[in-house]
């Protein structure tokens, strides 16, 4: 593998050891990712001897050779895509990222989805997920990078400005507790925006009743972005919770920690108002 930035588009120098492991193993999975960046001149190369080669059996037209042009500009382009989404997730591997242990099926089958993706910030949500996978194996299933490939970046926006209003209570929880709150509907999330998520798969929304989150203890404690929240319940055990009308499906509570969300300015403030009658006398609304 050649060290040559002037020939790929990732410095492989003074890279930190789990980015190193990242790259050797893509490469392997892949066919040589990080071989020096010469695509087109390769498949240019290797079209122009299979036209030599068909020319004896066929004449070689106009159609073809575009055909063949728009072959090789695609597959630049894809390789780019795969090698920017790569860069970025360096950056974000642990110390203790073991690279190593990612399924080689794993990793082609997240490059042949992500191989086309060459918006910005989507390329940033398929890093997050390959420096996920790479810092703890096995934390996104096949199942989640194929519903990645089919999610359009407005889909990924609605569903960020949705984790918006996640709380970590055992797992993350989008606290809806009114579609037609006005703290909701200025972020876009609404009756039929959740509805919407539903359909795609990544909520489930219950427009009628109340989900209620059960088997809670007598105290414990909740977290809102780093701010955590202590709860009293009025039994010693088996208490309940509302916690609104959306939760997260499978595939839903893996992309909810990279989607990109940030918190909801007076949000925290909000629920507190709603869980009012479970705060300890020093929390206050």
């Amino acid at each position: 593998m050649s060290q040559n930035s002037s020939n790929s588009l990732i410095n492989l120098g003074n890279l930190s050891k789990p980015a190193d492991t990242l790259i050797k193993k893509v490469s392997d999975a892949v066919g040589g990712l990080f071989a020096p960046y010469q695509v087109k001149r390769m498949a240019k190369a290797e079209a122009e001897a299979a036209m030599i080669k068909a020319q004896s059996k066929t004449e070689i037209t106009d159609l073809h050779r575009r055909a063949v042009h728009r072959w090789i500009e695609e597959e630049a382009q894809r390789q780019k895509n795969m090698e920017d989404i790569t860069a970025k997730a360096l950056p974000q591997l642990d110390e203790k990222a073991t690279p190593d242990s990612v399924e080689d099926d794993w990793l082609v089958n997240f490059f042949d989805k992500s191989r086309i993706v060459s918006d910005n910030e989507m390329q940033e949500l398929w890093s997050r997920v390959l420096a996920g996978e790479a810092n703890t194996p096995g934390t996104y299933s096949k199942r989640t990078v194929n519903f990645l490939s089919d999610l359009d970046k407005a889909d990924a926006e609605l569903f960020a400005k949705l984790c918006g209003f996640g709380w970590m209570i055992g797992y993350v929880v989008p606290l809806v507790f009114d579609v037609q709150a006005e703290i909701y509907n200025k972020h876009g999330i609404n009756f039929n925006s959740l509805s919407h998520l539903e359909s795609i798969g990544l909520v489930q929304f219950d427009s009628v009743a109340s989900l209620v989150q059960r088997n809670l203890p007598k105290k414990f404690t909740v977290h809102y972005y780093g701010k955590l929240l202590k709860l009293e319940m009025p039994k010693d055990s088996d208490n309940e919770l509302g916690i609104g009308k959306v939760l997260l499906t499978k595939i839903g509570q893996e992309l909810a920690p990279i989607c990109g969300s940030e918190s909801v300015e007076g949000f925290r403030e909000y629920v507190m108002n709603q869980w009012k009658q479970y705060l300890p006398k020093s929390e206050t609304v």
